[in-house]
């Protein structure tokens, strides 16, 4: 016995070894991560991304532009989405037959950087930089440039992004230095280029102008004074116009008035002031008197305090001259001191009236230009020099600080009597970073780009693109460019790259450089870096006799370097002219909802400047991801969990599926929750991988049974007439007409949802409909069948997904490979390296196109209506608190459409099975099983019906089965003269069968009602025994390590599960096993493949591979005691007895049968599987033993013949 025992144990385990060769790392658990870290290194080995694009050579190429962020900081959940949005756009366009170049881009120049090194240094203001010297500050900025490159190039592999860093382009390139030097010139030569004023936050202690984001560094609450100033109109001096103004230092800089032409203004007498007529903003009455805005001021009190003599337009007012304030710039400004209008005068506060300085306001400068009060590029009145003090030009207050003088001038205008009122105003107020001193607002001369000259043609070309969502481009980005304003290019610093325009002294004579080779040119000097330190020395001679020309000392905005970039990443046009030329505009690009006036709009202007062209075909814009409170994610508040650790926890794919299938692809926001990923590995992914390992463990099965290697063929797939194969296959090529058609209008979004919908439909429908079938339980052939099926669909979702979960398809491709006829090929000039099988990556396969044959949209619409036929039934069940195991003795269906009950009708078996029904009456007579109930809006309808709504109900309460029907069906009805939609009213079916026996659900169009009879006797049990008998033997073969393929005995026995356990007791509940056993032994064997045997039939020398008492009321009220067991030899004695010679002595005879016994039990098993007889010669007696007949190699085989 233990010379069989061992034997068997290593015939066993050799079999299993051998299944499994081909899937040694498929296991019942897979830690996602984990496998993409492997991925990852398999990648590596094979230079997989290279790879790919060395075999894409030649193809059409797709032109991708990637915007370049800062390596000045760590990436974060907003460039993971736009890198995902990125990578899976490029890759699906590689795998539809395009070469796709992807190199990332570094924005390299600008404030951040600057701002970092200024920390660093404690540096102040433009002096301190000067005093160190240019070029000591430039070195330090670049010493920092690239200090997270190495995070950023970590985190953005380890997401599965394809893009090339050895190969990546940087602002602070000269090549790409020089292509900015080539657009700005490309620019200025056409006219598009000219010098301006632009306002700016000043910090008066550093002489230097801010940026916006400089400025919002540091606000704080201040104490300002605010006046209210009167303006004396010219055509009647009595009348006066009030502004009001928190910086009364601008004051003598005034050169206009702004009103709102579509407010109502008044013209009132001032009691308190000595009858003044005013004009101010009729709801800003409290600005003069604030004891009007309260509740308990009265018409009498009000009149007490002013009278209204006339109500004004606010157009009414527009052109109105008026006195000035001062005399200092009306001799110069002879178009100023005006009424204008305009729409950023609100009602929020002051007066209504709003006083114009062009040279300290944005919007004052704007509104200023617009109405003729200023001309651009001409000199401003700006009486206030760079350390924030007041010039000659005014002066009464020369060399004073501005805000010091606040309060003199209020105090010379009440002189004047045009100081109306002053008060203390509390606001928020920004301070310079560096010197906690307050900023100004100063007009500073900067460098445009005319961009309201070619406003018709952005317009035009912005026309030309595609954006998703739409609604980006055709409201905020056309609204965008349809107010754009000239933009200002150059800034004040350091570390950027310089604008290649020498000028003369008196700014008459201007040379704008367009490359290195022009300047040695001009300048006879050859430079091969082309910063500030570089190139500021050079001058070039006047073509005109004005002596030397300088270089203007801005540098640009970074924005004007990264709307560079399409041409100056290949150095365009010093290079790569025909590549550029065939790849522009770019196919695609995507970034954030914040780039509409960023990077989208300076890539526009600029193509439209240089080629009248958009700079790119395509655009996804996504939205903002924000913590899951709905605040900015913040290191600080800690506030949102690590991607890292996120990618760890659950996996990349993950993370990239949740990203993508938010509202954040769709220009909305993300409330980022950690459970959304780890939804997607619920939901999808394991559901997906459970799927692989089930065909993985039937494949095993499969070979083990029938000692063939299974080899997938596509063309015995599409051959299957097996309606749910039929379906699946239908389905999939469903899923890739549906994938290709989203991508290639860039809806993302919808791909998840569809996907997760598929495996749904895979995992929860075809496996389950399919299980016994492919597990081999209807025969090896059909389950061939089946496998060749399951093996082309998950080779479809694998491929097609691929740009999706680039880690999940690749580790699916690598085990199904092993399959394909293809693998091992590497020689082979017949079979084309990029083909299934010999890839050695999934990323190098075309993605598949749907095959018109096999799409079916009458099988998809047949299995849409059994799942919606059996998840209603499975709703009725759980209303009755009715398990799915426990089968209905009968369900009624109702379809509103003749299709409907054909389709059920032709998948009845599977109906059957699902719902788990001994018989279903299907019908289209829904009049005589279901009523129709009318349940009008009363809500809504009351306030259209009025006094009519009683005869109306009357007539919807005497509504007719048919009436109701026809309703169903058109969608409105005419009702005492009313027509009512389906807002007005809703129809209920229900059922009009015994509602004590049956339970029913109506879909939710009302076209399909399902009602199942909930009677339970022991008939129903009996079934209900059996199955959860089996479900216990599988569930036991899991937990013990068996696969598929591994062949065991069952053997049962019932026990007393406590001392009140009566022997009747015992023998009652084994009676009732063994009836329900008996019964349904067909179908218990077709999913066990062995019957369960009760215990006295298991052979003693049987080794046990598994035990477990259960203890299950549904299966009997003892304890039953299952044992799995490796199959043994079992003898039948009484038959070897038989055959022993009558001339043998009946002791002898005993022992010769022991002896047979013996023998037959310790043989090699394997060697006995393959015998039908066995000839011995034991003691000088042969015998000859018959499989069947004296041995079986199960106990079941012994039971068949008994």
């Amino acid at each position: 016995p233990l010379k069989f025992a061992f034997s068997f144990l290593l015939h066993f385990e050799a079999q299993r070894g051998k299944i499994m060769s081909r899937f040694q790392t498929v296991t019942d658990k897979i830690n996602f991560s984990e496998e993409e870290e492997k991925v990852l290194l398999m990648w590596q080995d094979i230079d997989a991304f290279q790879t790919s694009l060395k075999l894409s050579e030649g193809r059409p190429e797709y032109t991708f532009y990637d915007g370049p962020p800062f390596a000045t900081g760590l990436p974060h959940y907003g460039h993971i989405l736009a890198g995902t949005i990125k990578d899976t756009v490029t890759r699906f366009a590689h795998q539809t037959g395009h070469y796709v170049s992807r190199k990332f881009g570094w924005d390299c120049h600008g404030l951040p950087v600057e701002y970092e090194i200024d920390k660093k240094l404690n540096i102040t203001g433009r002096a301190m930089v000067l005093e160190m010297g240019v070029a000591n500050y430039n070195n330090e900025c670049r010493s920092i440039v690239q200090r997270y490159t190495g995070e950023w190039e970590k985190t953005v592999t380890r997401l599965g992004r394809w893009i090339d860093f050895k190969n990546d382009y940087k602002t602070m390139d000269p090549q790409f230095m020089e292509s900015v030097w080539w657009v700005f010139k490309t620019m200025f030569t056409k006219g598009l280029v000219y010098r301006g004023y632009k306002v700016m936050p000043y910090s008066t202690f550093c002489g230097t102008p801010l940026s916006n984001f400089e400025a919002g560094l540091n606000y704080k609450d201040v104490n300002d004074p605010a006046a209210v100033v009167s303006f004396p109109l010219v055509s009647d001096p009595e009348v006066s116009l009030l502004a009001w103004t928190t910086t009364p230092w601008t004051l003598p800089s005034n050169l206009a008035l702004c009103v709102n032409a579509t407010f109502q203004y008044i013209k009132i007498v001032d009691k308190t002031r000595q009858n003044k007529v005013f004009i101010l903003l009729e709801k800003r009455l409290a600005q003069l008197f604030p004891e009007v805005s309260k509740a308990d001021c009265t018409a009498e009190r009000k009149a007490e305090l002013y009278d209204i003599l006339e109500h004004l337009p606010g157009s009414a007012l527009v052109g109105l001259k008026y006195i000035p304030l001062f005399d200092y710039f009306v001799s110069s400004n002879p178009n100023s001191f005006r009424v204008v209008a305009d729409a950023y005068v609100t009602e929020e506060g002051g007066t209504g009236i709003v006083h114009q300085a062009p040279a300290f306001g944005e919007d004052d400068y704007r509104v200023c230009v617009a109405n003729g009060i200023v001309s651009k590029g001409e000199d401003l009145p700006c009486p206030v020099d760079s350390n924030g003090r007041f010039t000659a030009e005014v002066g009464e207050w020369a060399g004073r600080s501005v805000k010091e003088a606040d309060n003199d001038i209020c105090a010379a205008l009440k002189a004047r009597g045009r100081l109306v009122m002053k008060e203390v105003y509390n606001h928020s107020y920004p301070f310079c970073w560096r010197s906690e001193t307050p900023l100004i607002y100063k007009a500073v001369p900067s460098w445009f780009v005319s961009v309201e000259k070619i406003k018709p043609q952005l317009l035009a070309n912005n026309g030309l693109t595609y954006w998703v969502p739409n609604f980006v481009k055709e409201k905020r980005f056309h609204n965008w460019l349809s107010e754009a304003r000239d933009w200002a290019i150059s800034r004040n610093r350091f570390w950027g790259t310089p604008i290649p325009l020498w000028i003369s002294e008196d700014l008459e004579e201007m040379v704008a450089v367009g490359s290195v080779d022009e300047l040695e040119q001009l300048s006879g000097v050859r430079v091969t870096d082309l910063h500030k330190e570089s190139i500021d020395h050079i001058t070039i001679p006047s073509q005109r006799g004005k002596g030397l020309l300088r270089r203007i000392d801005e540098v640009f905005d970074c924005w004007f370097e990264s709307g560079s970039m399409p041409y100056a990443q290949l150095h365009y046009p010093f290079e790569n002219v025909d590549r550029f030329e065939k790849g522009f505009p770019a196919d695609f690009i995507a970034e954030g909802l914040d780039q509409t006036r960023g990077w989208f709009y300076t890539l526009t202007v600029i193509a439209t400047c240089l080629f009248d062209k958009p700079a790119f075909k395509n655009l996804i814009v996504n939205g903002l991801v924000l913590a899951a409170d709905g605040k900015k994610m913040s290191k600080r508040l800690q506030n949102y969990p690590d991607p890292n650790i996120v990618i760890k926890s659950y996996c990349a794919d993950a993370l990239r599926l949740y990203l993508i299938n938010s509202p954040v692809v769709r220009a909305d926001k993300l409330l980022f929750k950690e459970e959304g990923v780890s939804e997607v590995v619920r939901g999808v992914l394991l559901p997906w991988y459970n799927t692989f390992r089930f065909f993985v463990q039937c494949v095993d099965r499969w070979e083990a049974s029938t000692g063939v290697s299974f080899v997938p063929d596509a063309a015995v797939a599409s051959s299957s007439t097996n309606d749910v194969d039929v379906w699946i296959l239908a389905a999939s090529q469903g899923l890739v007409h549906f994938v290709h058609q989203e991508m290639q209008a860039y809806r993302l979004y919808t791909v998840v949802p569809r996907l997760v919908e598929f495996i749904d439909e895979l995992t929860k429908w075809y496996v389950r409909l399919n299980r016994f079938r492919i597990k081999g339980e209807m025969g090896d052939g059909d389950a061939l069948l089946g496998l060749n099926v399951l093996y082309q669909v998950l080779t479809t979702m694998t491929i097609i997904m691929a740009p999706f979960t680039p880690f999940f398809s690749e580790y699916l491709y690598q085990h199904l490979r092993k399959l394909h006829p293809n693998y091992g090929s590497v020689n082979s000039p017949a079979v084309a390296v990029d083909s299934f099988g010999r890839a050695d990556s999934v990323h190098y396969l075309i993605l598949p196109v749907a095959s018109e044959a096999q799409l079916n949209p009458r099988a998809e619409a047949r299995f849409k209506t059994l799942q919606v036929a059996v998840t209603l039934a499975r709703v009725a069940r759980e209303r009755r608190h009715i398990r799915n195991n426990l089968p209905l003795k009968s369900v009624v269906v109702v379809a509103a459409k003749a299709e409907d009950v054909e389709a059920l009708e032709y998948l009845k078996d599977y109906f059957l099975s699902e719902i788990n029904t001994w018989d279903v009456t299907m019908s289209t007579d829904w009049e005589k099983l279901c009523s129709l109930k009318v349940l009008p809006n009363w809500k809504d309808l009351g306030k259209r019906l009025g006094k009519q709504m009683k005869e109306v109900a009357k007539a919807v309460n005497e509504l007719t089965f048919a009436q109701i029907s026809d309703f169903m069906k058109t969608g409105s009805m005419v009702v005492c003269g009313f027509t009512l939609g389906a807002e007005d009213i809703s129809v209920k079916r229900e059922f009009n069968g015994d509602a004590k026996r049956y339970e029913a659900c109506v879909s939710d169009d009302g076209g399909l009602m399902v009602a199942i009879d909930t009677t339970c006797d022991e008939e129903v049990f009996m079934e209900l025994r059996s199955r959860i008998l089996a479900s216990s033997v599988q569930k036991l073969r899991k937990s013990s390590g068996l696969v598929a393929a591994d062949k065991v005995e069952i053997f049962y026995e019932i026990i007393a599960s406590s001392n009140k356990d009566t022997p009747q007791k015992v023998e009652e509940a084994t009676k009732l096993v063994a009836d329900a056993i008996k019964k349904y032994s067909d179908t218990i064997v077709k999913r066990l493949r062995v019957l369960p045997l009760p215990v006295a039939f298991k052979s003693p020398h049987a080794r046990v591979v598994a035990t477990e008492a259960l203890n299950d009321s549904d299966i009997c009220q003892c304890t039953c005691q299952l044992y799995l067991t490796q199959p043994a030899v079992v003898v039948c004695a009484e038959k070897i007895l038989a055959v022993v010679p009558s001339t043998v002595a009946a002791t002898e005879s005993t022992a010769l049968v022991e002896l047979a016994v013996m023998y037959l039990q310790t043989m090699d098993y394997d060697r006995l599987a393959t015998l039908e007889t066995v000839s011995v010669n034991l003691e000088g007696t042969v015998f000859k033993f018959e499989r069947g007949v004296h041995y079986f190699l199960m106990a079941s085989e012994k039971l068949e013949l008994m």
